[in-house]
């Protein structure tokens, strides 16, 4: 998977544009999150694919004339959209239900991939790989490079680096747990960082809802009065959309569906 990414950002760039985002899509090469022509963009190269359901697939921007990027990228899909599974099923036995309590509740969770490049930056303070945010999904699995630090998590105000375990995933709670959880399964503001003479690249999975899906806390998570819903129900597609529509700055988006108290 490593390779293929590589092998894809090595491409010059007038090939990778043949890939590029559309207006308001989240498929394809270029950048995210650009919401307005002042913001400062990302110290980040990108490309992001939807990779299952299979169905879902737009291959056109897939650069299938790449030798074994497809083959790569697939092999890997399913075995992280395996790991994701088996967090859902301990997850829903930590919230009280059967270990199918997720899948049953949220349907089989879909997958985008977004691959990212992080080109050294000779004023590495001066700039952010990625913006401060959380995922809006259910879970993120990432694939890091083993050496070179880049993820910060924010603890207690303060920015953690999430120091590489070589062949290890680190898995983000997203958005959509920390409702459904009613709070108790917190989402992750994150950011990552740039080098000053070291290129990274790296790989998040996000598992998501169906956009029709409604999300609210479940029935096993709320216990009135010592645990009322803390959380409105909202369907998954309203929620995504307030997100995608904001500039990323920051752990905001809970807020927006927060009953207040």
């Amino acid at each position: 998977m490593k390779a293929a990414m590589a092998a894809f950002f090595e491409l010059p760039l007038m090939e990778k544009k043949k890939f590029a985002m559309g207006a308001n899509d989240l498929e394809g090469y270029g950048q995210a999150y650009v919401v307005s022509e002042e913001q400062k963009l990302d110290w980040c190269d990108l490309v992001a694919l939807k990779t299952l359901p299979l169905e879902q697939r737009n291959l056109n921007f897939w650069p299938l004339n790449l030798p074994g990027f497809k083959e790569a990228v697939e092999e890997y899909s399913i075995e992280v959209q395996k790991v994701a599974e088996e967090i859902n099923a301990n997850l829903s036995i930590l919230m009280g239900m059967e270990r199918d309590g997720l899948k049953r509740y949220q349907g089989e969770l879909k997958q985008l991939m977004r691959m990212n490049y992080y080109p050294p930056c000779s004023s590495p303070d001066l700039v952010v790989g990625v913006s401060p945010h959380s995922d809006g999904g259910s879970l993120t699995v990432l694939l890091q490079d083993d050496d070179i630090i880049g993820l910060q998590i924010k603890h207690k105000g303060e920015w953690i680096p999430v120091k590489p375990i070589p062949n290890a995933l680190v898995v983000n709670i997203g958005d959509a747990i920390e409702i459904m959880s009613n709070g108790v399964y917190k989402s992750i503001e994150h950011r990552a960082i740039t080098n000053e003479k070291k290129a990274r690249i790296s790989a998040a999975a996000f598992a998501y809802v169906d956009d029709e899906l409604e999300i609210g806390p479940l029935d096993s998570m709320v216990d009135d009065p010592h645990r009322p819903p803390m959380y409105k129900k909202i369907k998954y597609i309203y929620y995504i959309r307030q997100v995608l529509a904001r500039k990323m700055d920051g752990k905001a988006h809970t807020d927006l569906v927060k009953i207040q108290t």
